[in-house]
């Protein structure tokens, strides 16, 4: 029998949703199609890579009135952020929440022009059969009181969150960001004293899908960051998809200041390393000046190849990977119709967690259709993606009943390997960004594995640069 799950939820919607003509809800920014494809020989600063670092760093000196050209290798901005439309679909690539919360995004981002969707404060663990009820009890009191008596943890567990979201609340961001007194995430519950039963069955799935990561060896900060964030924010999803966030940050932007599908080949300093912003050697031969300096904004694998003339390669932990599978469904073959995060507790299957994004967002999908997403942790490098779909297949009939989930219709694999860098401590989530005369590092590896530290990396690259150059 399919399982019948309802919660008692306000509506979704953070903001008003807006009624938008049928014929348009699939118009996408498009900023390869407005950008110029005339590589000009120099510029203020340039910027290798449109992803959230890159963009941020293009914003700040849109502020500072420096002109600059971002250099982004594939057909899009984004970088890992970035949403596809696959038969009317919106596929994120991989398992993406936004939480409003995130300092250096309010600051950037129109929430209101994103039509941000939330998601019900808490989730469905399925554990020993069947489905119970983790409720954030500000938000959902009478969820939150039904639920102390449930498997997932005991009365004594369910107080010790209140009283981690009460410890970093007092605490600033920058304390928590800066502090040298961090373990693993797993050490940190521990030693909070919360018991085996919520650690397994809660905080691995729901902390492992956020940070990629089910052993939870992810720093004590970036917890701490995040309970802050989820404390005080909501977890949501642009109504067109979380490639809307990169989009509006481009569509801030100068109509020619961002090149696409131009891939760089390396970074080189000429004269030596002492004089001056390094050249930029594009992979079609050409070759691009910065007047005042050059910012790095890519993965550290591939800063290591961009750099390898000019240092040795930093050695680095294991990226974290995830894969992410989409099915289509019929609304009558999705069981529930809520919009809630759903966790496996029973420390067995392949599934970290799902949901149905079209719960969440009715947009996601074409109308009459609804969607469906399945996150694992890790790599499965030996499994077919048809044979990872049919596996999840089998493992979710179990859950909703196979009535239903037989049904659904296999639409894309997702296999991320670079999903967010290792944060493992210990850790030095505010890293000076300049590496050379003139050359600057951005991305959340050199802050927090967040939307937020990207953000707040590329800010931080171009004040670095404007500090050596004596604009600020």
């Amino acid at each position: 029998m399919p399982l019948a799950i309802s919660l008692p939820t306000s509506s979704p919607h953070l903001f008003p949703r807006r009624r938008v003509h049928p014929n348009l809800r699939y118009r996408r920014i498009s900023v390869a199609a407005r950008s110029s494809t005339q590589k000009n020989n120099q510029t203020g600063v340039i910027i290798v890579g449109a992803g959230l670092a890159g963009l941020a760093a293009a914003t700040r000196l849109t502020s500072a009135k420096i002109p600059f050209l971002i250099l982004e290798a594939s057909d899009g901005v984004g970088g890992r952020v970035r949403t596809d439309i696959v038969d009317g679909f919106f596929l994120d690539r991989g398992f993406q929440i936004f939480i409003t919360a995130y300092p250096e995004a309010k600051k950037l981002l129109d929430y209101e022009a994103l039509d941000l969707q939330r998601f019900y404060a808490g989730a469905k663990v399925f554990y020993g059969g069947e489905f119970h009820t983790v409720a954030d009890p500000l938000r959902h009191l009478w969820d939150s009181v039904a639920s102390l008596a449930n498997p997932i943890g005991s009365v004594v567990d369910k107080g010790l969150i209140a009283l981690t979201r009460a410890r970093v609340l007092i605490k600033s961001d920058e304390e928590i960001l800066t502090s040298a007194d961090e373990v693993p995430t797993i050490d940190l519950l521990r030693k909070i004293g919360f018991s085996d039963e919520i650690l397994d069955r809660f905080f691995r799935p729901f902390f492992g899908g956020i940070f990629f990561d089910r052993d939870l060896e992810t720093t004590s900060k970036l917890f701490d960051f995040i309970f802050r964030c989820l404390a005080l924010g909501e977890n949501t999803l642009p109504a067109m998809g979380i490639g809307e966030i990169p989009n509006q940050l481009a569509a801030k932007l100068s109509a020619d200041s961002i090149l696409m599908n131009t891939r760089v080949a390396s970074i080189e300093y000429p004269n030596g390393s002492g004089s001056g912003p390094p050249t930029v050697r594009l992979q079609d031969g050409g070759v691009l000046n910065a007047e005042l300096g050059v910012i790095l904004a890519v993965e550290q694998p591939q800063v290591n190849k961009l750099l390898s003339g000019i240092r040795e390669p930093v050695i680095t932990k294991p990226a974290r990977g995830t894969i992410c599978i989409y099915f289509a469904a019929e609304p009558n073959q999705i069981p529930v119709q809520d919009p809630v995060l759903f966790l496996n507790g029973s420390n067995s299957g392949i599934i970290n967690n799902m949901f149905f994004p079209t719960n969440v967002a009715g947009t996601y999908a074409p109308p009459g259709k609804a969607l469906v997403s399945v996150s694992l942790i890790g790599s499965f490098e030996d499994r077919s993606d048809d044979d990872l779909a049919a596996e999840v297949i089998r493992e979710l009939s179990g859950w909703f009943g196979e009535s239903l989930v037989t049904s659904w219709r296999h639409l894309r694999t997702y296999r991320i390997e670079f999903a967010q860098p290792n944060q493992c401590p210990p850790t030095d989530l505010v890293k000076n960004p300049r590496v050379g005369s003139g050359l600057y590092l951005s991305g959340d590896y050199m802050t927090s594995a967040t939307f937020d530290g990207a953000l707040v990396s590329g800010r931080r690259a171009v004040e670095a640069l404007l500090r050596e150059k004596g604009l600020i």
